[in-house]
């Protein structure tokens, strides 16, 4: 088990991120604190074993995790640190750098914020949704103002080893740009590509393989949460849907033309879609964490039933 300094961690927001880092806490023998608009979201996490729900009376947590739609982010924190929730708060957004700006246009405390987004998630949402492993081995931003204290961050950096994360520190911008690439527009590619199957015929329907299912899974993602992530990362996203345009663009201009022209265009994607492929792949393998040696599972293990 990972040594820690962090006993109490409140979560706000019972969904799918905020429910599995409640149980990974929990697994961990951190105390762990509920609370959502939706009474029945919290009532749902605490029977699967995710904390208690939080109440007014609590003293105040060593962390706040704010697990709530981007476009609530900044309110639920100023909100959240006026009542004194916590000693330090961050939050699970995949957007980090206009909910900067706007915190620090809503006055909010930048020397117990550390801007957070965990690497990771799933096409279904809701609390019944959430795992306790499902930040094991993945990667998690950190993207620190320059007034936050070095303790605070490192406190935010140890809420991410007890969920099973590695911690990378990332500017906002840098960060905004690169989750464009790897998960905001592909969210939008694979529900353009499922967008197609709305209106389908049985016969077509029943022709679909493994393929199409890999390609459209996320498409199954909620479409109001994906639309406010979507808005928040706006001018990326559109930079990366732009690219790719282009590129479906010029096939669909090859196909369409007569001559030997058509070869190289789609050569040149589907070898450049093979690198590309390759390196997605080595990037996987090289994040993914070593095999657990069995005595050290044990002891974790008995640690955790102790």
């Amino acid at each position: 088990m990972t040594a820690t300094t962090i006993r109490h961690v409140s979560v706000l927001g019972c969904g799918l991120i905020g429910t599995s880092i409640a149980l990974a806490l929990r697994k961990a023998g951190v105390h762990v604190r509920l609370s959502d608009r939706d009474p029945e979201s919290v009532a749902k996490a605490v029977r699967m074993g995710a904390g208690v729900a939080l109440t007014s009376d609590d003293p105040p947590a060593d962390v706040v995790v704010i697990a709530t739609p981007p476009s609530t982010v900044v309110a639920v924190l100023r909100d959240a640190q006026a009542r004194g929730l916590g000693g330090v708060y961050t939050d699970v957004a995949s957007t980090k750098a206009g909910i900067l700006a706007d915190a620090e246009s809503a006055g909010c405390d930048f020397t117990s914020y550390v801007p957070g987004h965990p690497m990771a998630g799933r096409e279904l949402s809701g609390p019944g949704a959430a795992q306790a492993d499902l930040f094991t081995g993945r990667r998690w931003v950190l993207c620190p103002h320059p007034a936050t204290p070095p303790g605070r961050v490192r406190l935010a950096a140890e809420l991410a080893a007890l969920c099973g994360a590695r911690h990378t520190l990332v500017q906002p911008d840098v960060h905004d740009q690169a989750v464009a690439m790897v998960s905001h527009a592909p969210h939008l590619v694979s529900a353009a590509v499922a967008a197609r199957f709305a209106g389908a015929d049985e016969i077509t329907l029943s022709l679909v393989g493994r393929g199409l299912q890999d390609v459209t899974r996320v498409a199954s993602g909620a479409p109001g949460l994906w639309s406010d992530i979507l808005r928040q990362n706006a001018d990326s996203v559109a930079a990366v849907l732009d690219a790719v345009i282009r590129d479906l663009s010029a096939a669909a201009a090859a196909l369409r033309s007569p001559g030997h022209g058509v070869s190289d265009v789609l050569a040149d994607l589907l070898v450049r879609g093979n690198r590309g492929r390759a390196l997605i792949l080595h990037a996987d393998q090289a994040s993914a964490p070593a095999p657990a040696d069995a005595a050290d599972a044990a002891s974790r293990d008995a640690q955790l039933a102790a």
